[in-house]
């Protein structure tokens, strides 16, 4: 198992037509969580971006977890956190049109109305599972409407919801 310090690191797997699918995306926070206790990883972890990441050793975790029932309940916490996430994420993707995906995630993974756009747009039209193409001119439309502003690495909401 490993966490992100910076950079960004998937985990992803091949789709039956043969295409990647990424199941995890982390740019701050533990990759592979889920196979603590499993013998065998179920998909390959990628550095997408320069990335520094701290190895931590599976068992020596798990050992710890078993002992330490104060360390286990801030593990449950942070898990609680992903699933909230993962949820929110797909949420987003169950979203027909590109542009309520776009706003929801501002909306829910930015803050105060800004989203920071860190690996770039390609990156983001993939986690938005969309087509970078698709992205750009849903981003242009929702700029020329003054819904959002465009900043390098920086999508602004013009009006936030409160």
């Amino acid at each position: 198992m490993f966490f992100v310090v910076s950079g960004e690191v998937t985990l992803e797997r091949t789709g039956l037509q043969g295409e990647p699918v990424v199941l995890q995306r982390t740019r701050l926070g533990f990759v592979s969580e889920a196979s603590l206790k499993v013998s065998k990883y179920h998909c390959d972890a990628l550095a997408i971006t320069d990335t520094t990441v701290i190895k931590v050793p599976a068992k020596e975790l798990a050992l710890v977890l078993d002992q330490d029932p104060e360390f286990a309940s801030r593990w449950i916490d942070m898990l609680n956190s992903e699933v909230k996430r993962l949820r929110l994420h797909c949420e987003r993707l169950s979203m027909k049109s590109v542009k309520d995906r776009v706003l929801h995630l501002i909306n829910t993974e930015g803050k105060n109305g800004q989203y920071q756009v860190t690996t770039g747009l390609k990156s983001l039209a993939g986690e938005l599972g969309i087509s970078h193409e698709a992205l750009y001119r849903t981003l242009a439309l929702l700029e020329k409407n003054k819904t959002i502003k465009r900043q390098e690495g920086l999508l602004s909401l013009t009006k936030i919801k409160t």
